[in-house]
């Protein structure tokens, strides 16, 4: 029996590792296995960032992977915790009782539903903001090359 609220923490905390898949779908799904890695990349990005500064462009594109897979995972989160009872059980605990304790929602869920609304929002608008100034005065340095 998957446990929606369990489900649903560990979409927000250990989702960029895969934890919510492992729990969900279990070792063999292809996406839990890959979301570690993506994580990785994107955590070296806030490497290059710390070595080389702001102006590195490999960080620029780096960066973001970890902020999209982040706001993705707490996406999940919310999903899994507005899920029914009934969708919840009929999708993750087949032959279940529709209404089982296990796709209840209760204030743990809600908790984690507001917090991953909060990070997800922050971190998604947070790497857009640095993507696009990144991208946008790297341009004005290029412009005033070509006008000198």
């Amino acid at each position: 029996m998957k446990n929606k609220t369990l489900a649903t923490w560990l979409a927000f905390v250990g989702g960029p590792l895969g934890l919510h898949r492992f729990y969900l779908f279990g070792k063999r799904d292809l996406l839990a296995w890959i979301l570690p890695w993506i994580t990785l990349i994107g955590a070296y990005g806030f490497q290059r960032v710390q070595e080389y500064g702001l102006d590195d462009f490999l960080s620029w594109w780096l960066l973001p992977i970890f902020g999209f897979t982040a706001a993705a995972c707490s996406l999940n989160a919310i999903v899994f915790g507005l899920m029914s009872a009934e969708a919840w059980n009929e999708k993750f605990n087949p032959g279940s009782d529709l209404e089982s304790a296990q796709g209840q929602t209760n204030w743990l869920t809600i908790g984690a539903i507001v917090l991953a609304l909060m990070f997800g929002a922050t971190v998604l608008l947070s790497s857009f903001a640095y993507s696009f100034q990144r991208y946008f005065e790297y341009q004005i340095e290029e412009a005033h090359k070509l006008a000198l």
